[in-house]
């Protein structure tokens, strides 16, 4: 018994070492995806939308203070005040546009990247199943202090080919 419990101690620190350990780098899976650049063309196709819309908007709104500058000197106190508050009123729904955008388009890009995040980490995560790998690293993520290239395999080609990457 106690040769049994000696040879499993001696044992235990060679099973430490036959463990495997892995890195990857999911901004270089990411952006080989071809979801990714389907992504950024639509979030910029968008942004280029709204620009246009609110440039629109921004012209009205100089063409009616122009106006209403040259005109103002003729124009009744009652229709003068009322023109300034129109003035106003669309000032503020440009803003307010400005800001839906802003949070449209945010929305947009989080939605669109949080599909291809998760289809990435179900494809690590099987490529650390399949191949046995007790823990791979995302070397992208910057908060790692060293990895040791020799200790740890560099899975990030077995990720992109369970993708269907090149």
């Amino acid at each position: 018994m106690k040769k049994l419990l000696f040879m499993l101690m001696m044992l235990a620190p060679m099973a430490a070492f036959a463990q495997k350990f892995g890195h990857v780098n999911s901004q270089e899976i990411i952006q080989a995806m071809p979801e990714f650049t389907k992504a950024r063309t639509d979030i910029e196709e968008l942004a280029k939308q709204y620009d246009a819309d609110l440039k629109s908007m921004q012209e009205e709104i100089q063409k009616k203070a122009e106006a209403l500058e040259k005109e103002q000197a003729t124009l009744p106190a009652n229709i003068k005040q009322r023109r300034e508050q129109e003035l106003q009123e669309m000032y503020q729904k440009y803003q307010q546009s400005a800001q839906d955008n802003q949070q449209a388009l945010g929305k947009e890009q989080q939605e669109k990247m949080q599909a291809i995040t998760t289809k990435v980490l179900d494809a690590i995560k099987s490529v650390g199943q399949t191949d046995g790998y007790v823990y791979i690293m995302d070397i992208a993520g910057g908060g790692i202090p060293y990895i040791s290239t020799t200790l740890s395999t560099d899975v990030t080609a077995k990720v992109k080919t369970k993708l269907g990457l090149k």
